[in-house]
Parts: structure tokens; C-alpha cells; sequence
């Protein structure tokens, strides 16, 4: 029999996080659920150096959240040149001579979720907000988008980081004033970056004819801006395609598998959500 293989969600706090209903169902769907198992430790910056000395021989690999997904990055051997390039690592591989390895799923799971949906092209975009998850939707453009992509923001140091960002990723952005927030509705493809209810006060300013909403929540799901969206008969896509999308790359990372399991992820998370 072989050795019992692990990984885990690492995060502060972690309590919420849908990573080992999707992972596990993974493993349970392929019939390694007696070989694999994947756990949610909650690890803050401090503690995780330390967590990570710890580790044994048995472990193949992490996922993080914040507040880890930067502070890993000087504890790992090297990172992707994806990760590399928002400065952001969610995925942590473990080697079997020692080395650890940091990537970013998420920008890859970004596109994969708007293949999924037939949006492999875009002219234009919009992006609402300007924290760590707006950087990775700008790397996640930088594959599709042709032109220009307006990110709406709500003070001049968020603006000069998009901006920054849009240097260093290829990416022509322009930045514009939350206030006008609703400016973006008019582009083919909007990007929602904000927490839950952010974009609430939007909801009256969503036009008759609208392109594709890309709403980075999950709960609750539908948000208002995404619900007005379903009422226009646009395609709109959640937080729990990016989550799975991005887990299904963790997971082939880690175990070695590439068997199917987007299907099986998804079913877990909705399961898990209700």
C-alpha cells in the first residue's frame, strides 16, 4: 500500500474555505480518497515559516490565501514566472528533492473560467476595484484583451498601482474614478474585483444590452450586480468558476493526475455552498 499523500488550504482565517470539499471530491471522484487527503490549517504570517519546517515527506503540496500569498514567496526555492508576475503565490509544490516551488492558479483559472464560456477574445474590458485580485484579473487580460482595459478606482494611489501593474504585465490600462463606476458596464467583458456588496449601488445603473460579468464572489451568489446581469440574459460567471478552475490546476500540480475533475469540483462547491 502506498504511503498516504497531503495537502492543505493555509490561510488567516480559513474556516470559510471551500478548498477541501473541492480537492477531496477530487480525490473520492478518481478513487484516490484512501491515498489522498487535503485539510484547512489556519497559518498566519508569523506562523508560517515555521508551519513549513514542519512539513514531512508525505506532503506534496499547499494552497494559500491570504494573508500568506506574499509572504511565502522569500521561504520557497522559486516561482513561476506567472506568479512572478502579479508577486502573488496561491500554490505551493513540494519536490521530491526538497525543493518547494510557489505558482499562481488563479490567473491561468481566470482564463480557463472565461474559455469555459466562450469568451476567449475581447476588444476592451473593465475591471472594478484594485486590490490583489484586480492585478491577477489584469495578468488574466493580458492573454485575451487586445486594447484597452479601464479599471475604476477610488484614490490615485489605487489608480498608479493599476497603472503599474498594466506596465508590467503588457497591458494598456486606464484608470478612472470609482464615482463613474458604472462607465464600465459599457465595455464587453467587466471584471468585479470588489467584496460583497460593493457594486450594490451600481445595480440601477446596468444598461438593457450588457456583455459578460465576471463577479469574483461566491456568497451569496447571485450579488445584485450579478443577478441584474441574469436579467439581461448575459452570461455571468462566479467566484466558484475561478475557484475551480484554479483548484483543478492545484491539483494536477500535486498529485500528477490530469483526469477530469472540474465537474466534480463543482458539483462539491455548490454542495457546499447550498
Amino acid at each position: 500500500m502506498a504511503a498516504q499523500r497531503r495537502a492543505a488550504v493555509l490561510g488567516s482565517p480559513i474556516a470559510h474555505s471551500l478548498s477541501p470539499h473541492l480537492h477531496n471530491a477530487a480525490y473520492a471522484a478518481l478513487g484516490m480518497d484512501g491515498d489522498w487527503t487535503y485539510d484547512r490549517f489556519d497559518v498566519d504570517e508569523a506562523a508560517l515559516p515555521g508551519f513549513l519546517a514542519g512539513l514531512g515527506p508525505e506532503w506534496a503540496g499547499l494552497s494559500l490565501t491570504m494573508p500568506l500569498k506574499r509572504a511565502v514567496i522569500p521561504l520557497l526555492d522559486e516561482i513561476t514566472d506567472t506568479a512572478a508576475s502579479v508577486e502573488a503565490v496561491n500554490t505551493v509544490v513540494f519536490h521530491a528533492d526538497g525543493r518547494k516551488t510557489g505558482d499562481n492558479t488563479d490567473i491561468p483559472g481566470l482564463v480557463a473560467a472565461l474559455h469555459e464560456q466562450g469568451v476567449e477574445k475581447v476588444d476592451s474590458a473593465a475591471v472594478l476595484g484594485a486590490g490583489a485580485t484586480a492585478s491577477s484579473a489584469l495578468a488574466a487580460l493580458s492573454r485575451i484583451c487586445s486594447g484597452e482595459v479601464v479599471a475604476y478606482v477610488r484614490s490615485e494611489r489605487r489608480a498608479a498601482e493599476m497603472r503599474g501593474w498594466g506596465d508590467r504585465l503588457g497591458v494598456r490600462v486606464r484608470t478612472a474614478d470609482w464615482a463613474d463606476a458604472a462607465g464600465a458596464f459599457e465595455a464587453p467583458l467587466v471584471i468585479s474585483t470588489t467584496p460583497k456588496g460593493g457594486t450594490d449601488h451600481l445595480v440601477g445603473a446596468v444598461p438593457a444590452r450588457v456583455g459578460t460579468l465576471f463577479d469574483v464572489v461566491y456568497d451569496p451568489w447571485p450579488t445584485r450586480l450579478a443577478a441584474a446581469w441574469q436579467d439581461r440574459g448575459a452570461p455571468v460567471l462566479s467566484g466558484l468558476d475561478l475557484l475551480v478552475h484554479q483548484a483543478v490546476s492545484q491539483f494536477e500540480q500535486f498529485t500528477g493526475d490530469t483526469r477530469p475533475v472540474l465537474a466534480a469540483m463543482r458539483a462539491a462547491g455548490l454542495k457546499a455552498l447550498g
